[in-house]
Parts: C-alpha cells; sequence; structure tokens
C-alpha cells in the first residue's frame, strides 16, 4: 500500500507515521532522512541540494522529488510505503503521481490526520526542554508562535489536501484520542482489516 500523511505541528504525525508503516509492513519514509542521507552520503542529488541549503535558498522541487523518487524505487519499498512531509505542494503532489507512474504504481490513499487549533496549541506550547537544570518552554513552543506555524501549515496544507480530495484519495483521521484509537481509525480508513485483525483486543492480547 501507497500512502501519503499529512498532519499539522503536535498531532503526532511522526508516532502514527511509524506506527501505521509497521502494521502495514512498508517503509516509514521522511524526507527529512532523505535529504539527510543524500547529503552525507555526498550523492550527487546531495551535493545539489547542499549548495543550495548552504546558501539559505530552498531545494528546487525537482531535486527534492529525484530524491524521493529514488528511495521510493529501493527495494523495500516495492511493495508499498508510508510517506511523511512530502508532497508539501500540489506541484510536489503532481510529480509525485507522474513518477509512480513511471514505476508502474499510483498512490493509494492520503492521511490527513485532524486536529482542532486549541487542542494543538495546548500540545505544543506544553512543552518543555532543561536548561540549566530549568525545565523552560522554548521560544518556538509559545502559543503565538505555535498560531502562527499552525496558520502557515495551513496555506501550504490546505491546497494539497484539496488536491487530495478532488481525485478520490484523501481520508480526514480525528487524530485526538489515544495512541492506538488513532491507529484503529488510519487503518480502517485504509481498508487494511488485516492488520486490524492482527491488533489484539486487550493488553491480554484476547
Amino acid at each position: 500500500m501507497r500512502v501519503v500523511l499529512l498532519g499539522p505541528p503536535g498531532a503526532g504525525k511522526g508516532t502514527q507515521a511509524q506506527i501505521i508503516a509497521e502494521r502495514l509492513g512498508v517503509p516509514a519514509i521522511s524526507t527529512g532522512d532523505i535529504f539527510r542521507a543524500n547529503v552525507s552520503g555526498q550523492t550527487e542529488l546531495g551535493r545539489q541540494a547542499k549548495a543550495y541549503m548552504d546558501s539559505g535558498d530552498l531545494v528546487p522541487d525537482e531535486i527534492t522529488v529525484a530524491m524521493v523518487s529514488d528511495r521510493l524505487a529501493e527495494s523495500d519499498a516495492k511493495a508499498g510505503f508510508l510517506l511523511d512531509g512530502f508532497p508539501r505542494t500540489i506541484a510536489q503532489a503532481e510529480q509525485l503521481r507522474d513518477s509512480l507512474a513511471e514505476m508502474g504504481h499510483a498512490l493509494d490513499r492520503c492521511l490527513e490526520l485532524v486536529v482542532d487549533e486549541d487542542e494543538l496549541v495546548r500540545r505544543l506550547s506544553g512543552r518543555r526542554m532543561l536548561v540549566d537544570g530549568e525545565w523552560v518552554q522554548r521560544d518556538d513552543d509559545k502559543p503565538e508562535t505555535v498560531r502562527h506555524r499552525l496558520e502557515v501549515y495551513r496555506e501550504q496544507t490546505a491546497p494539497l489536501a484539496g488536491f487530495y480530495e478532488e481525485v478520490g484519495l484523501l481520508s480526514q483521521i480525528n487524530a485526538i484520542g489515544e495512541v492506538d484509537e488513532v491507529t484503529r481509525r488510519a487503518l480502517e480508513a485504509l481498508g487494511a482489516e488485516e492488520a486490524l485483525a492482527d491488533e489484539p483486543d486487550d493488553e491480554s492480547g484476547r
């Protein structure tokens, strides 16, 4: 199964990406990991990306898409994957569609984790880090900063969610609740009955 996972900061996307991918038996692939692997491995694409990054410029879509396409062509992703952090724009979504078509594949589903903004602000602004023996709030986790980050996310992601909804691939998942509850909703949306059947009914495994 080939899945794209969308979700705002604080929605638990990183956690769900790993769990859902494991249940589906496919790799969870993040663009951050892809970039780091290419840059540290000094691949041709990595060197090109690093030149833009070092100058403070955005890495062009064609380089990002080429990196992702190379990763999706690896053997562990032949049976499927879960993409986390890509695509971020409609242009990238269209290029992903075309790249998959060249491989003889197509995206199966786009899952969007949905959480009320007030809950996201509560989650993110509640985070603390230890500095000189004291727990302090990070500047980027202050409520006003969090709301700005969410506004930017909505501006970038709303068109992308609309793109996948238009082609009938979008499933919105209520991401409020226990981690396993959210996972169950996601697997049900994917029609992953086998993954659900393998899940124990309670902690005793019955």
